[in-house]
């Protein structure tokens, strides 16, 4: 195999060994897939302003997120169903986020579940959670995670109905047989099918009967009655959600449009986050996912104000293509992409790089006061 030298080769790779149908649900976004594209090329109408004549003979990457001490800014966002990519599916990524010195959230939709995850070894873990309709079997899973020592709940908000994919429609989409929603296992949710339908694909079918369309600002009051675990939401895009959010009591914000798998022309994550920054005004942290591919994209997040970033297909695709291997050599080159990044602007901390480091293709530069 050639040397792979950044993150999208994987995709291409990918591409060429899973089925077609796994490969596009992965892929794919919603509808138009004008946010997908967007994602990822809204990153390209950042520039730097790099400074010079700096000592970056000793560059830190490490940083805290609610605490925890990691070796750099960038974690793996939860994403559904990784045996799909590879037989070891979350169980290989959990290790290679632990030997990464970063975190890890799990999908409620994985097929390893909260205890299997746990099994294997120390590494700072959050849960993400999809509230359904039997909110008791919801409080189950927020339990679980808890006993299994994960650190805080990611709460996906932007998820009432299930986005237009219509790869997944157009492939028939199904859970492989051989795979199970692990987290489901052993209550009534747990053997449901993800059935077909002529007008829509099996996993929107499941989440139509199963998640909970009324989910609302007081559940996430519900949500910390029954943990003590910090509650970040994940989902929001706009200024007044992200001050509701602080309200509420968040622990803290992932920007994210779901990978632009749900409502399609909506802004990318990268173009949300400012505004977002800004209307919380530093009582909270906030993290960005979505389109994130080179360490470039990381730096320009925390110029933005992001706290950290999460990436989600880079993982799913470098474990396709060499399971435990390649998710530990993505976090590796983004982890070297960043640092490089950060030695060529002038930053030896990540405190040093501020919004002056970076300039929107259309602006006209910030100038620092005089030092």
């Amino acid at each position: 195999m050639t040397e792979i030298t950044n993150v999208s080769e994987y995709e291409k790779l990918a591409k060429e060994r899973l089925p077609k149908m796994i490969y596009d649900y992965y892929a794919s976004g919603a509808e138009d897939q004008w946010t997908l594209k967007e994602n990822k090329n809204a990153f390209s109408r950042i520039l730097f302003r790099p400074r010079v004549l700096i000592d970056v003979s000793q560059i830190d990457i490490t940083t805290t997120i609610l605490g925890f001490k990691i070796s750099m800014p960038i974690m793996i966002a939860p994403s559904a169903m990784h045996k799909m990519a590879h037989p070891e599916g979350e169980l290989a990524t959990a290790r290679a986020a632990s030997a990464a010195g970063t975190i890890m959230a799990l999908s409620t939709m994985a097929t390893s579940s909260v205890e299997e995850v746990a099994s294997t070894g120390h590494g700072v873990r959050f849960f993400q959670l999809y509230v359904l309709r039997d909110r008791s079997v919801v409080a189950q899973l927020v339990k679980r995670a808890e006993k299994a020592g994960f650190k805080a709940i990611v709460l996906t908000v932007d998820t009432p109905r299930i986005g237009r994919r219509e790869a997944d429609i157009k492939n028939r989409f199904v859970l492989p047989q051989h795979l199970t929603l692990k987290n489901f296992e052993g209550m009534d949710l747990g053997n449901i099918a993800l059935y077909v339908s002529t007008e829509d694909s099996g996993l929107a079918s499941y989440f139509a009967s199963q998640v909970d369309r009324s989910l609302n600002w007081k559940d996430v009051k519900w949500l910390q009655n029954i943990t003590k675990l910090p509650i970040l939401l994940k989902g929001v895009v706009t200024a007044e959600d992200a001050r509701l959010a602080v309200e509420a009591g968040a622990a803290g914000i992932i920007v994210s449009n779901h990978g632009a798998r749900q409502l399609d022309y909506v802004p990318a994550t990268i173009m949300a986050l400012e505004e977002i920054v800004k209307a919380v005004q530093r009582q909270i942290p906030v993290f960005l996912d979505g389109g994130v591919h080179r360490g470039t994209d990381v730096f320009k997040a925390l110029a933005l104000g992001a706290s950290g970033v999460f990436i989600g297909r880079p993982v799913v695709f470098s474990l396709a293509v060499d399971g435990e291997a390649g998710v530990r050599k993505v976090l590796q080159m983004l982890h070297d992409e960043f640092e490089l990044t950060m030695a060529l602007s002038g930053c030896r901390t990540i405190e040093e790089i501020t919004r002056n480091h970076v300039m929107m293709e259309w602006e006209t530069p910030r100038i620092s006061p005089k030092l």
